[in-house]
């Protein structure tokens, strides 16, 4: 991985090969959308651990090598983010349309470079921290909050039937980190399960992503206004006193990226998880069976990683990388699936043999690794606790390659997961809530954790919450 000026050609390196004459591939396609590990593992046999792929008409490198991944992201001066490094990008070769853009172009500390990133990353640190420290009230009130949502939302399920079939996605997995999300912002009255539509369309750089991004970025430009006059004990209020320069337009930035890591990110880990647990080769079903759960998360994240491509890189100088050279400013995008593959393969493990599953880049390595990565954890442990507590049975209602998954050059995660499922023979479905909550007088405002939990199920219910819908 020395540094040089050449690129690999036959019989050797050659100058005169750039990404842009190299022969590429489409990355996205039905393939990919159903068996990325087959693009994958073609990519390999014809590049090695990099190849020069198509992404939506734009060429862009694609690392598949774990330990070539592992370079890049502990050597984040030499491989930084953030698009104004994007030499195709800057000399007008990349179209103004593309829809991967709007993600690219987020101001935040996910996309950004620079010498920034330290500062902002010191404020998501202070602000995730009551959230994240074992020891603080605040964490174990949210992890009381969120075992008390995975029941309402098992309630809400079993009040239906003792047994039967249902979208876990929409009954289960995406309501319960968007619970989250609303709490962390102090979102009261928000209408969170737009915004996370929203970011669908974002990160799944559909036709509309630029006007799903205005969207988005208004409506958290409006709450980073209202915690500005009124703060309170939520992550917006601790980032900016732990940076109080940031300006509502940046902090919209930051705070587009907690709701995607964690409404849409954690919604994907638990409905991956699920999937494993049930069709996977049986290491996570045994961590689960021994009370392991957090190891559990480790296989789910490296056999099904939610995040599908990490945001690319751009080298500052030529760096030979795998069999090939890359220049200055080329875009370099992270495998993530495909690297744990490489990792799999390397350490000639098979699904009878203990795997350091640890070793994962889920959430990435060095410097810029996920900030949330503790909270997304906790919140994928205890769904599945509740899941495999209440259900005796939960397995998929159509075959497994017949799952219907997202098509989006950064996450791998379902649009929906049709499963049967059959409560335990020892579950006692609660009576349906008449607290005094729900029989306020007209005008009295119901609390806002009942009042959104309320909106979100109804929409849960009847399909409303669905990225291709609206």
């Amino acid at each position: 991985m020395e540094e040089t000026g050449v690129e690999r050609g036959s019989g050797g390196y050659s100058p005169y090969i750039t990404l842009e004459s190299l022969t590429t591939e489409p990355l996205l396609g039905r393939e990919y959308q159903d068996h990325p590990e087959a693009v994958h593992e073609r990519l390999r046999s014809r590049h090695g651990a990099v190849a020069p792929v198509d992404l939506l008409g734009v060429p862009v490198w694609l690392v598949l090598g774990y330990q070539e991944a592992l370079h890049i992201l502990q050597n984040d001066a030499m491989w930084p983010k953030g698009i104004q490094h994007w030499r195709a990008r800057n000399e007008g070769r990349v179209p103004a349309d593309w829809p991967v853009a709007p993600a690219l172009e987020a101001g935040n500390t996910m996309a950004r470079g620079g010498a920034d990133h330290s500062r902002y990353r010191t404020a998501w640190d202070a602000a995730l921290k009551p959230f994240q420290d074992p020891g603080h009230p605040q964490t174990r009130r949210l992890k009381d909050n969120i075992r008390r949502t995975a029941n309402e939302l098992v309630v809400l399920l079993a009040q239906e039937g003792r047994s039967g079939t249902a979208d876990l996605a929409a009954r289960f997995s995406r309501p319960l980190p968007l619970m989250v999300a609303g709490e962390l912002l102090g979102a009261s009255g928000s209408h969170g399960e737009r915004t996370l539509m929203d970011i669908w369309r974002i990160l799944d750089a559909g036709p509309d992503s630029a006007v799903a991004s205005e969207r988005v970025h208004t409506a958290m430009g409006a709450l980073a206004e209202e915690k500005r006059r009124r703060p309170g004990e939520d992550f917006p209020s601790y980032m900016l006193a732990a940076h109080p320069q940031l300006t509502s337009s940046e902090l919209a930035h930051e705070l587009t990226m907690l709701m995607g890591m964690i409404s849409d990110h954690a919604g994907i880990l638990i409905a991956n998880a699920v999937v494993e647990i049930i069709t996977g080769d049986g290491r996570a079903r045994a961590s689960l069976s021994a009370g392991m759960i957090r190891e559990t998360v480790n296989h789910v994240v490296l056999r099904k990683p939610p995040l599908a491509n990490f945001m690319p890189r751009f080298p500052l100088k030529d760096q030979r990388l795998g069999g090939y050279v890359i220049r200055a400013g080329e875009p370099v995008w992270i495998a993530t699936a495909a690297t744990h593959a490489d990792l799999r393969s390397a350490a000639g493990t098979s699904p009878d043999r203990a795997t350091s599953t640890r070793a994962h880049l889920s959430w990435g390595a060095g410097p810029r690794q996920c900030p949330a990565r503790e909270l997304a954890t906790t919140i994928t442990t205890l769904a599945l606790e509740c899941l495999f507590e209440h259900f005796a049975l939960l397995e998929l209602a159509v075959p497994a390659d017949q799952l219907p998954w997202r098509s989006s050059p950064f996450v791998r995660g379902l649009r929906s997961l049709p499963i049967r499922y059959e409560l335990r023979a020892d579950y006692v479905i609660p009576a349906p809530d008449r607290s005094a909550a729900d029989e306020r007088a007209p005008g009295e405002e119901r609390p806002a954790e009942a009042s959104t939990l309320r909106r979100l199920l109804a929409g849960t219910v009847t399909g409303k919450v669905d990225p291709y819908s609206f």
